[in-house]
């Protein structure tokens, strides 16, 4: 059949479009699905409690995602039931005490502390029978004089053995007061059953943290704070964030940008910038906190919000040794393998390096 030659260059003009046009999708199909592999899916554990706040408020305002980090996120109740994840290998990334921390890595979860949360966040919350005898006297025989009068020894709660709050109880106990343990009935639970038993009177006192001091305080007339972080256990390491080393090996980047997100969330919290309080609120007992309560707890811990993993390290060794002193940490662990400080100290060189920058524009 004959075909003009202007049918042909017709028909050769519209086959090279359609070619295009064919290759222009192919291309965009492999640059989406490129954009949608960007991000590393990670599996994150965490507690709702407020030392975890740098997550909740990474999560809301985006930087974890622009870490390249696709959240999956997994809530326990508390340490020990996440070493028990680590060790099943489970969670590439977990917000969680320097107890727990510790005996993961003693058990062989091969995880490394590449930041702090918090430091020195444990009160000792006493209701109103056991309170005054914290108020008035030597705090060093008020359980003794309370046990005298009530003929009872008094009931604290706390969490599980090996946790923080439970190795800040025993040490407060032990080096700060000077008694033994069995001076107190110990009983061992969840941050949620701590803070009901305070709340229904089930117990004497506590040694727990925020918000759940917050909360108890706001809503038990006669519960008093009779002793703080720093007298408790001088410089005591808090929750930290840990993540697993083949992780950290396959993304550094993203653990870079992660560390990044962290401390700039510390910032946040330490400042209480609101946007902030609205994260920990979405997330610190599920949402259904009061904001105010939120807000104090916030800022009574404003101060203790510390990311750089260095100032950790010392208090760490010492409640290791504390630990294995007491028989709660049974395995020994490498405090120094324990911690990958050069996420944050790069952050720190490259903020001391823009501060020298800024320096000598300002004198030129």
């Amino acid at each position: 059949m004959y075909r003009s030659p202007a049918i042909a260059r017709s028909f050769l003009s519209a086959l090279l479009i359609v070619s295009a046009s064919l290759l222009l999708a192919a291309c965009s199909s492999e640059n989406s699905d490129s954009t949608s592999t960007d991000s590393v899916p990670a599996e994150i554990g965490y507690m709702p409690i407020l030392p975890d706040s740098q997550l909740f408020v990474g999560l809301e305002d985006g930087s974890i995602e622009a870490a390249g980090i696709e959240a999956k996120l997994v809530s326990f109740q508390n340490g020990p039931a996440m070493v028990q994840a680590l060790l099943g290998g489970q969670l590439d990334i977990a917000y969680f005490g320097i107890g727990p921390t510790m005996v993961a890595r003693g058990k062989g979860a091969d995880i490394k502390v590449v930041a702090s949360n918090i430091i020195e966040q444990i009160s000792f919350v006493a209701l109103g029978n056991l309170a005054p005898y914290f108020e008035n006297g030597d705090p060093t025989t008020a359980f003794k004089r309370f046990e005298q009068d009530n003929g009872r020894k008094a009931k604290v709660s706390t969490f599980p053995v090996g946790s923080v709050p439970q190795t800040v109880l025993a040490y407060w106990l032990d080096r700060e007061l000077g008694i033994e343990s069995d001076a107190i009935d110990v009983i061992y639970q969840g941050a949620s059953q701590v803070q009901q038993a305070l709340l229904t009177g089930a117990v004497d006192g506590a040694a727990i943290l925020e918000p759940v001091v917050s909360i108890v305080e706001h809503r038990a007339d006669d519960a008093r704070s009779v002793a703080h972080g720093e007298s408790m256990f001088p410089g005591q390491p808090g929750a930290v964030l840990a993540v697993r080393a083949e992780f950290i090996d396959a993304h550094p980047e993203v653990v870079q940008k992660l560390v990044a997100a962290h401390s700039a969330a510390t910032e946040k919290l330490k400042s209480g910038d609101e946007a902030a309080i609205d994260a920990v609120h979405k997330y610190v007992g599920g949402g259904r906190l009061p904001r105010e309560i939120v807000a104090k707890a916030v800022a009574s811990s404003a101060d203790s919000f510390v990311a750089d993993p260095n100032r950790i390290i010392d208090g760490t060794r010492r409640m290791r040794d504390f630990q294995q002193e007491t028989g709660t940490l049974g395995a020994d662990t490498d405090i120094d393998a324990l911690f990958e400080t050069r996420f944050y100290d790069a952050i720190e060189s490259g903020n001391s390096k823009t501060s020298t920058s800024n320096a000598d524009a300002s004198g030129s």
